[in-house]
Formats: structure tokens, C-alpha cells, sequence
């Protein structure tokens, strides 16, 4: 069939589901009906290779792994669906066809709110590396009906409202009643005797919710028309209405009575309120429970029996949240499967595998022991029952006593520590950069490290290049084609074949000039963004925006003390004061763009916003700054906002304290984008900076991870002393003592706060705990650098294409295939031919028929011969 045939046919599909969805003929449909059409066409592409991607691993009985997240950030579906399926060209002349700009379409997307940061964006990524893989998996996670919360910010203060990413049907899920699961909370123990007199403890009167589940097709990318399609299990309690009381509603306790259609209501629900950790130790089990439930039925509907369980299953917890699939797993086994106990904690560990994400101990959860007893009775056995097995064995391999064998200990002092649960409860335990597992294993857990070196494993953090580059960076990924051909979209290790273009005087003034094109883009989109959500575009950006000639520096993060936006700020206002004492100490202007959300409940993060805000105020409108320095807070960033932001940015902060950011893949993606990283010896940064060589990453500064340990342990840091030596950093923090920022009593409070949190000696747990003052000397100086370096455009373009070409090792395709050989075991499962052209035939058939109201010569012919088809395959 030609192309012209093709582009006909998704036009009569177009125009199908206008009339048959919304009873609308192309000439009267809006934007959003015609984006709902087209997502209606593909479905049905992408369903056929979905049906035959499950059919295929169910016939081929590998080893399949399913991967458990309390977050994903998927972002926006059409164009990387169409993108990965090699059909952007295709819709895009049939939209034209139809008066319609592809495009503009692409805008009426609302990114799928299930996530929020690096957690939920990593694994994204690793869902599109394993679909494009080809390997057998599953995702597993929750389906917040408010997202997080859409961000607000009014003069600085973060506003937090109702992500309303599902005010309207999401046309990319399919709900799949067949596959609910029934989750237990509560319960009374009680004592019963087995035929033989043996006493056992039975849980009853449980509360029952029932989840839902929501699937979303992760397409892979490929080159033809075998991708594969895999599954993101999201579960819902919202649409169930036997998760809601009526009894309790009619008796006046209407809060109760609607907690459990409220549990997959909002992400990370403010936890400083005991209502509030209680929803969210619900919510980890219910994403662990129904995972769990339909993992074991499909395992069921393959095998006759439990002997091969342990090698067709793995499941992988991403972080702490679900590491309560330890418990409940060794809970289903032994008590419903009849298991013997030792048996079931050996296929228990042999199936699942634990990432850890954090070495902030504050964020290695823990929960109280009273109220997993209370919520969770039969897991809470098992807990108990997996701590004294697990002593026991420490005890008699080490004759370990005492506190030292109490530091091994899930349970200590009334609380249940998950991540001890977890890493003795899986078979591997992985960091996600190579000094991020160090210290997992010299100080975080060092001693569970000294019992099962065997079980420790460093594997670094990837992104997908398709997302991050190909669809979000078309101009660039277009240089890169031209020069390297397209096999890095599925090789990432092609780009380091770009090095040899670094001295190509035509190849780094195109580089220039695509950087400029997409800093015009971001401006345009920035615009537009304001001006639909205040009504302030054309004003908002004259007076917050420099031009695409400014140095475009950019920290986009969530909103943390030990990310550090406050040392970006605080750098800001240093630049501000030279100005001011010297109009001539700046030659380039500097554009300065935070994006990011606080929790709601991190008052700390709140008050950084606020000073941020403050900040970019004092600047924005100094006339003497005018085309030297502006300062940008971009509200609501998420996955869509990043992929215009990125592509734009030429200075990209990661300025960590060294040894807190695990890894990062922020500071990939800027990175393969173009940008040139200002950053501490943190993550995967290290890692990033040796690919690239040394020569081409100039602007390394800060203490290392070992250093800043020794400043703690020795309690060195001396912040007097580094206030008093240093006159610009005496100057700036004087700044905020004296209102020069704040405009009313509410912006003094929050200055005042974060400028005790650096300098208040009786400040808890410690003064400038995250070590701003010790580096920002150093910061300050290596920014220098950045201007000379960025007042060279040919040499800057050199140092960035040297970059782009460094991050070959950093794709997700990469870490996929070292979990597949390290971790899990598991194998390529190409599509089956057979089972992909059983599926298009017989949708190629049905697809034909028509109700036979008004039907034409064509229409009955097509319907009489399918008919004597069926009759044929009816008699084989």
C-alpha cells in the first residue's frame, strides 16, 4: 500500500471517530475532539501489537519481571507513541489533509499526573528501555486522581491545587475490571486449631477495598512494525463503590466512610497528620497487595503448581514504598499456598530485588510498629516472624550480641525500618551510581554489607534518548542523524562517534544555532504558558525573560535543602551586588530559570521558594540590571515543561551536597541536550564527568562526599570564619537581615528562617546542615569560569558537542540490560510473528463490518465475505 493510501485510510479513521465519539463531522470538531480521534486510531494499531506482545510471553513461559513504583512520570503519550511507532509523519500529512497542525494537537495533551520527581521519571524511563528491549515485564503503581497537586505560585507562595490531569477521560487507559483485587486492612486475631490440634492465629472482620486496575500501553521503539507493547498497571479505589460506607456516611462519620475511595486520590498526602500516614502506609500496601494478587493469578493461569515460581518471577521495589511486598509475599505463600515457611523466604528473596534512591537516613521510611500491627495484623506477623529468623541467623554465623546485632534488627525501638525489611528480603540490592552505592555499603548499610557483600550491586541511572532527545530535541536529534546516522536511537553508545565533528567549524555554528532556535521556543512556549494560565504573557515575559543571547542557567528539581536552590539564589544575589557596585563586572547576561514544587508539608522548602521569589523581585525590576540579569520561578513544572526547558538550557546545575544525591538523571538529560554541567563530585555526576574527560567538564567545585563526612564527624565547619573572610558572602547574607528583600512582615519570616538555618548556632539539627556556605566561595568562582568560557561561542560549542557525545554510556537501555544480566535474568522476548499476524488479520477482518442500516454494495460484499471466512475457520 503507498504512502498516499496509508494517509487516506487515518484520515477516514480520523473522521470515524469524530462521528461515531463525539457526533461531530471534521469541519466542526475542536482541537481536543481531534486529538481524541487520533489517540482513538492509534489505540487500535498499538492494541493489536499489545494483544500479541501478552500472548507472546504467555507461549514463550520466560522469565518475566514486574516492576512496583509508587511513582511514574510518563508526561505526555501522543507523540512518543507516535514517534515510537515510526507513524509522526504519517498523522501529521493526514491531520493536514484535515486542516489540522499536529502540533497544536500535541498541546492539548495534559501530562498523566502518577508521579513527581526523579523516582517516577526514572521509571518511565525504564518502562520505555524494557518495552523497546523487548524483554518481559509489567509495571505495577497507583492512579492518583489528583496527581500531586498543581503548583501555584502567588508572590512566591506555593498554592497547591487539584492536578486535574483526569478532569477529562485519559484516552490512553483502559480499565480492566477482570483483573481487581481485593486488599484487606484490619482485623481481629483470633485463635483456631488445625485437624491435627496444632494452634494457629486467624485474622477476621478485615475491611475490604477493592482496587481497580488502569493500564496504560508503554510502546516500544522500533524500526518496524514489530514493537512491542507492555503493560503499566495503575490501581484505582475511586471508582469502586463498595470502598465506600454508606453505613458509616449515614451515621455522620463521612470521613471515614470515604477513606478508602480516597486512597489513590492524591500522591504523597501530607504525612504531619496521623490521617495522613495512615493513607499513605494504605496506599504502599494496596500497590504491593494488588500487584501481588494478580502476579500470583497470572503465574496460575501458566503453571499447574509453586515449583517454578521462583525462577518465572521477579519483582523489582523501586525504593522503600513497596517494600512491603517482602512481608505480604511470604504471607500469600506460606499461608494460602501452604508453603513451608523456609521455602517460601527462599523463593520470597530469590524473587524480588530492592533499588535504594536515598542515603538521607531522614528519608529511609520507617513506620511505627503499633500501626502496621493495627493496619496490617497478618503482615506484621510475618514481619516479626522474618526479624527473628534473620537475628537468628546473624547471630549464629557472627555471634554477634547486643546492639550490634541489634543494628541489624527490622524492628528497633518501635519502629519497622523498610529498608531493612527490604534488603533482607531480596537477593540483590542495588544503588543507582557508583558513589552512591559506595556509601550504601562503607557507611548507610554497612554492616548488612559486611554479612552479604554478594547481595550489594551498583547499577547507574539511565534515561531513554528517545523521550529525552529524538522527541523533545528534534533539530538536535536531526544534527546527530545527519552526522552518525540513526542507529544511536536504539545504540546510545553511537555518540561518541560525535567527537570527531568538535573541531567541524560548520558543525559547532549549526550547534549554535540550534541552541538559539530552541531558546526561542522555550521564550515562545513560556509566553504562551503564562499568558493561558494569568492572562500575562507579552508583559510577563518582557519584565522576567532576557533574550536567546543570554546564558540560559537552569536548576529544575524538586524543591529540597540538600538539592540546594538556595545556594543558586544566594549566588544571584551576589551577582545583583557586584552589579550594582560595578556595572561593568558582568559581560554576559544571565537568564536564571528554578522550576520545582515543595511538599506541602516541608516548610523549609516552602520558605526557599519564597526567597527565590524575593530575589528574582529585587532583580527583575532594578533598571540597572536590564539586559544583564533576570530571574525566572516557573509554576507547575512537570515532564512537558521539562522537555522545552532542557533543550534551551546551556548551564545545567547540579550543585548537590556531595554524597546526598544518589544519582540524578537530570543532569543526563541536560547533558545529551547540549548543556555544559556546574556541579559537585555528587551522583552520577562523577560518572558523567569521566565519560566525558576532564578536559571538557570545566566546572566541577565543592567539597567531595569524603570531605564534607570528615567536616561532620569532626564538626569543622567553621561558619564564622568563612562569613569574615569572605566580603561578598558577608554582604549577601547581611542582605537578608536587614529587609533590603522583603516587602511585608510574611516574606521577613521566611528570609529570616532560612538565613538561622545557615548561620544560628543553636539551629536544629545544625547550622548550614547542608553545607551552603562552605561551598559557595567556590561556587561563586567556578561561575566566573562559566562567563569567560560562555563569552567564546565557538569554544563553549566545542565543550558541548564533547558532552553530548559523553553520554553514551547514560541511556536506560544500558541499565536495563545490566538489571536483565545482573539482577533479574531475564531474556529478549521478541514479538511472535505468528501470534502479531493472527491479531492484524482478524482486526483487518472485524474491521471491516458495519451495522447494516444504510450499507453499501462494498460494505455487504465485505460483510458476506467475512461470513463464508468464519464458516471456513469455524469447520478447521
Amino acid at each position: 500500500m503507498n504512502t498516499d493510501s496509508h494517509v487516506a485510510n487515518v484520515v477516514r479513521k480520523v473522521r470515524h471517530y469524530l462521528i461515531t465519539n463525539f457526533g461531530k463531522t471534521s469541519s466542526e470538531a475542536n482541537d481536543d475532539e481531534f486529538y481524541r480521534a487520533i489517540c482513538s486510531s492509534l489505540r487500535e494499531e498499538i492494541m493489536i501489537n499489545w494483544i500479541a506482545t501478552n500472548k507472546t510471553f504467555e507461549k514463550a513461559k520466560h522469565r518475566k519481571l514486574y516492576y512496583l513504583s509508587l511513582e511514574y512520570m510518563p508526561g505526555r503519550l501522543l507523540s512518543n507513541n507516535l514517534m515510537n511507532i515510526g507513524s509522526m509523519d504519517l498523522v501529521e500529512k493526514a491531520l493536514k489533509v484535515l486542516g489540522k497542525d499536529l502540533k497544536s494537537l500535541i498541546q492539548t495533551e495534559v501530562d498523566i499526573g502518577v508521579g513527581n520527581g526523579g523516582l517516577g521519571r526514572l521509571a518511565s524511563c525504564f518502562m520505555d528501555s524494557l518495552a523497546t528491549k523487548r524483554f518481559p515485564a509489567m509495571g505495577f503503581g497507583l492512579r492518583y486522581h489528583y496527581g500531586i497537586f498543581e503548583q501555584e505560585l502567588l508572590c512566591g507562595i506555593q498554592i497547591e491545587r487539584p492536578d486535574k490531569w483526569l478532569q477529562h477521560h485519559n484516552p490512553w487507559e483502559f480499565r480492566n475490571d477482570s483483573c481487581d483485587a481485593i486488599v484487606r486492612f484490619g482485623g481481629q486475631k483470633i485463635e483456631r486449631k488445625d485437624d491435627q490440634g496444632n494452634t494457629f492465629h486467624e485474622i477476621i472482620n478485615a475491611e475490604e477495598v477493592r482496587a481497580l486496575p488502569y493500564d496504560l500501553p508503554i510502546v516500544g521503539y522500533s524500526n518496524d512494525s514489530f514493537f512491542s507493547v507492555l503493560t503499566l498497571r495503575l490501581w484505582s479505589t475511586k471508582e469502586s463503590p463498595r470502598n465506600f460506607l454508606l453505613q458509616k456516611y449515614n451515621a455522620g462519620e463521612i470521613g471515614s466512610a470515604s477513606e478508602n475511595t480516597t486512597l489513590t486520590d492524591v500522591l504523597y498526602p501530607n504525612d504531619n497528620s496521623e490521617t495522613g500516614k495512615r493513607i499513605r502506609l494504605k496506599q504502599e500496601f494496596l500497590l504491593v497487595s494488588a500487584s501481588l494478587s494478580n502476579i500470583i493469578d497470572e503465574y496460575e493461569s501458566i503453571y499447574p503448581d509453586y515449583s517454578e515460581f521462583g525462577d518465572k518471577v521477579r519483582i523489582q521495589i523501586n525504593d522503600t514504598h513497596p517494600a512491603l511486598a517482602v512481608a505480604e509475599l511470604q504471607r500469600i505463600l506460606t499461608k494460602e499456598k501452604h508453603i513451608p515457611w523456609d521455602e517460601a523466604l527462599e523463593i520470597t528473596k530469590t524473587c524480588i530485588g530492592y533499588t535504594n534512591h536515598t542515603v538521607l537516613k531522614e528519608a529511609l521510611e520507617e513506620w511505627k510498629e503499633e500501626r502496621i500491627k493495627l493496619l496490617l495484623p497478618r503482615q506484621y506477623q510475618c514481619i516479626q516472624q522474618i526479624n527473628e529468623q534473620m537475628l537468628g541467623e546473624i547471630k549464629a554465623s557472627t555471634n554477634k550480641s547486643g546492639d550490634e546485632l541489634n543494628s541489624f534488627s527490622i524492628i528497633q525501638n518501635g519502629q519497622i525500618k523498610m529498608a531493612h525489611l527490604a534488603i533482607y528480603g531480596s537477593h540483590k540490592v542495588n544503588g543507582v551510581a557508583a558513589l552512591h552505592t559506595e556509601i550504601l555499603k562503607k557507611s548507610i548499610f554497612k554492616n548488612f554489607y559486611e554479612i552479604y557483600p554478594e547481595k550489594f550491586v551498583n547499577i547507574t541511572n539511565g534515561i531513554t534518548q528517545r523521550r529525552w532527545l529524538l522527541n523533545c530535541n528534534p533539530l538536535l536529534a536531526s544534527f546527530i542523524s545527519k552526522r552518525i546516522g540513526c542507529d544511536w536511537i536504539q545504540d546510545f553508545s553511537q555518540m561518541e562517534r560525535l567527537r570527531e565533528f568538535a573541531e567541524d567549524k560548520a558543525s559547532l555554528e549549526e550547534l549554535i544555532q540550534i541552541k538559539r532556535s530552541n531558546k526561542q521556543r522555550l521564550l515562545n512556549y513560556l509566553s504562551h504558558d503564562m499568558e493561558a494560565r494569568h492572562g500575562i504573557g507579552e508583559s510577563y515575559a518582557h519584565e522576567n525573560m532576557l533574550g536567546p543571547d543570554a546564558l540560559f542557567d537552569t536548576q529544575i528539581k524538586r524543591i529540597h535543602e540538600y538539592k540546594r536552590q538556595l545556594m543558586k539564589a544566594l549566588h544571584l544575589l551576589m551577582i545583583y551586588l557586584e552589579i550594582k557596585a560595578n556595572p561593568q563586572s558582568h559581560r554576559i547576561g544571565r537568564f536564571a530559570i528554578f522550576a520545582g514544587k515543595a511538599a506541602p508539608g516541608y516548610e523549609m522548602a516552602k520558605h526557599i521558594l519564597r526567597f527565590i521569589y524575593c530575589v528574582s523581585r529585587k532583580i527583575n525590576t532594578d533598571p540597572d540590571l536590564q539586559g544583564k540579569l533576570k530571574v525566572l520561578l516557573v509554576e507547575n513544572y512537570n515532564v512537558t515543561k521539562a522537555e522545552f526547558i532542557i533543550p534551551a538550557t546551556d548551564l545545567s546545575e547540579q550543585i548537590s551536597t556531595a554524597g546526598m544525591e544518589a544519582s540524578g538523571t537530570g543532569n543526563m538529560k541536560f547533558a545529551c541536550n547540549g548543556a555544559l554541567t556546574i556541579g559537585t563530585e555528587d551522583g552520577a555526576n562523577i560518572e558523567m564527568r569521566q565519560s566525558v574527560g576532564n578536559d571538557y567538564w570545566p566546572f566541577s567545585f565543592g567539597a567531595s562526599a569524603e570531605e564534607n563526612e570528615r567536616i561532620k564527624a569532626e564538626k569543622s565547619h567553621d561558619i564564622t570564619r568563612i562569613i569574615e573572610s569572605n566580603p561578598i558572602i558577608k554582604q549577601t547574607l547581611e542582605a537578608l537581615n536587614n529587609g533590603f528583600l522583603a516587602e511585608n512582615e510574611a516574606e521577613h519570616k521566611s528570609i529570616l528562617a532560612i538565613k538561622n538555618s545557615l548561620t544560628d548556632p543553636s539551629y536544629h539539627p545544625a547550622p548550614d546542615r547542608f553545607l551552603v556556605l562552605n561551598d559557595l566561595a567556590h561556587y561563586f568562582e567556578t561561575q566566573k569560569r562559566v562567563e569567560q568560557l560562555y563569552a567564546d561561542p565557538m569554544r563553549w560549542a566545542k565543550y558541548t558537542l564533547h558532552n553530548i557525545a559523553g553520554m553514551a554510556p547514560f541511556s536506560s537501555d544500558v541499565s536495563i540490560s545490566n538489571y536483565a544480566k545482573e539482577i533479574w535474568g531475564i531474556i529478549h522476548t521478541p514479538l511472535d510473528s505468528e501470534e502479531l499476524e493472527l491479531r492484524r488479520n482478524v482486526y483487518h477482518e472485524h474491521d471491516r463490518v458495519r451495522l447494516g442500516i444504510g450499507t453499501t454494495k462494498v460494505h455487504e460484499l465485505s460483510a458476506k465475505n467475512f461470513i463464508k471466512k468464519d464458516k471456513k475457520d469455524k469447520k478447521t
